[in-house]
């Protein structure tokens, strides 16, 4: 939780707030930043002024509607969620080397590839990807990170001086290794087609796919989910404001805080029918975004090439296996036609297009929201104060429950899309 908060719940403990701003512009020697100020006494003042407009109570997170610094972890989560890897280091590196080195033979006969991989951070959803990929050799030893002639060699001249005499045991005594791995969200996402990412802060919630073998950064609160219905409940008009409201806030852009914003967040119980509505929706807005993204007559599909091993991460993408299991993959892409494409994409991006909101992307929003809505059974017509009311009341009851709720209904096996394409290929078996 935020530690602003933290001080402003301790202050009601003993008094209470009788005047505050929760964001005032404070420009200072040429630096702009947002403040918020507050007047607190004892508890004897009995008016209540928030934003310039009287009140009759000023909750710790400085709203007056409902107080969502009362909610609790729930029970029955959906979804695993993680932090993605933190690396401390400069083991990303651009396209080309990455391409160079995938190329490169290793005398013990494994391919790079065993340990390079795209990587995505928080720009990626927000501005596109800039072609990074890194150098992740997971929690090898020395010798076996050593194998990978070439990356190898980049990161001990590259990581090993500055880490040589790291204050932290890890980054010294592991020094070819990522800081933060993260192994078990690794394990979790390239186990399916495709995940969900957010980046933790950002001026828009925005949830995005992402598919392995990319690894998501220390930027980005990763869902090990690939259900269009799942997308749905997050990109919702509920599950933003919930997010707005019990998030924090870095100057103008608001922070996703899983434990405070996805750890507690509500989720509906669909009916079947509500179920394929919202994964309807979702898919729907899903495929506006990326054909506004990535316009058919400005893109191409390319097939990158290279060695792989049938037991690495780029396993699904490997064919003509040979015995000892080294195949070649062949990694399909969507890139820009030509040059004068690539300019022209360089402007579509999602944070360009929340900034326009067309009409077409507000109507598909409220497809989405009305039929995240009706898995509720509350009015679309709710303002927001009505709405996280609900969302409290609902979040309470659920932590007060106790138990987990029942497990959704699992899809066919090697079928974990629920996209209406999906639900079709399900009905013609």
């Amino acid at each position: 939780m935020d530690l602003n908060r933290t001080v402003v719940e301790s202050i009601k403990r003993s008094g209470d707030v009788f005047f505050a701003e929760s964001d005032r512009d404070w420009v200072l020697d040429g630096a702009s930043v947002h403040v918020s100020m507050i007047a607190f006494d004892d508890g004897r003042e009995t008016s209540r002024i928030l934003d310039g407009r009287p009140v009759e109570t000023i909750n710790a997170d400085l709203t007056s509607a409902a107080d969502t610094t009362q909610a609790r972890r729930i029970n029955n989560i959906r979804g695993q969620g993680y932090i993605g890897t933190t690396k401390k280091e400069s083991f990303d590196i651009a396209e080309p080397y990455a391409i160079e080195l995938l190329e490169a033979y290793n005398p013990h006969g494994r391919p790079n590839s065993d340990i390079l991989r795209p990587y995505a951070n928080g720009n990626t959803i927000t501005k596109g990807s800039r072609g990074l990929w890194i150098i992740d050799f997971g929690e090898r030893s020395l010798a076996d990170a050593a194998a990978y002639e070439k990356p190898f060699e980049y990161v001990r001249e590259t990581i090993y001086p500055r880490r040589k005499n790291h204050r932290e045991p890890r980054q010294r005594e592991k020094w070819w290794l990522l800081a933060r791995p993260c192994s078990e969200m690794m394990a979790a996402i390239d186990a399916l087609p495709r995940y969900l990412a957010t980046p933790i802060v950002s001026k828009y919630r925005l949830f995005a796919w992402m598919a392995p073998p990319t690894e998501p950064d220390h930027a980005l609160y990763v869902l090990a989910e690939s259900t269009d219905h799942f997308f749905g409940l997050v990109q919702s008009k509920p599950h933003e404001l919930w997010a707005l409201r019990t998030g924090t806030r870095l100057e103008t852009r608001p922070r996703y805080t899983p434990t405070s914003c996805f750890e507690t967040f509500p989720f509906p119980e669909p009916t079947a029918d509500q179920r394929d509505a919202i994964a309807a929706a979702a898919y729907e807005l899903d495929l506006l975004r990326s054909t506004w993204l990535n316009p058919p007559e400005w893109t191409r599909e390319e097939v990158l090439t290279f060695p792989g091993s049938v037991d690495g991460p780029w396993a699904r993408y490997v064919s003509d296996a040979n015995a000892k299991g080294i195949g070649t993959v062949r990694y399909p892409r969507v890139v820009p036609a030509d040059d004068a494409a690539a300019k022209k994409l360089a402007k579509r991006t999602l944070t360009n297009l929340y900034n326009e909101r067309p009409t077409w992307l507000d109507l598909a929003h409220k497809r989405l929201d009305e039929a995240v809505f009706a898995a509720y059974g509350w009015p679309a017509d709710l303002t927001d104060d009505d709405l996280l009311a609900r969302l409290l009341a609902l979040n309470l009851e659920r932590a007060s429950a106790g138990p987990a709720a029942p497990a959704e209904a699992e899809a066919e096996p090697g079928d974990t899309s629920d996209s209406p394409p999906a639900r079709q290929r399900r009905k013609r078996k």
